[in-house]
C-alpha cells in the first residue's frame, strides 16, 4: 500500500489530470487498511471514468451528488 507521501503525490497528479472534469466534486486522501488511497468525490456514477490507481496508489470513488452552498 501507499504511504502518505506517495498518496499526496498521486493526489496532485490526479488533480491536474482531472482539471475541468464536469462531475468532479472533490479530491482527498483516505486511510485504507495498510496505507492511503486517493478519494475522488463525483456528482454521479456516470462520471466514473477514472483509473483504478495512480502511480500504484489506489483510487476510491464516492458518489456524493450535487454540492451546494448552505446558508
Amino acid at each position: 500500500m501507499a504511504d502518505l507521501e506517495q498518496a499526496r503525490a498521486a493526489k496532485a497528479r490526479l488533480r491536474t489530470e482531472l482539471a475541468g472534469h464536469h462531475g468532479l466534486r472533490g479530491i482527498g486522501l483516505v486511510r485504507v487498511r495498510h496505507g492511503y488511497a486517493v478519494r475522488v468525490s463525483l456528482a454521479t456514477a456516470a462520471d466514473d471514468d477514472l483509473p483504478p490507481d495512480v502511480d500504484g496508489v489506489p483510487v476510491r470513488v464516492a458518489v456524493v451528488g450535487e454540492v451546494t452552498a448552505q446558508r
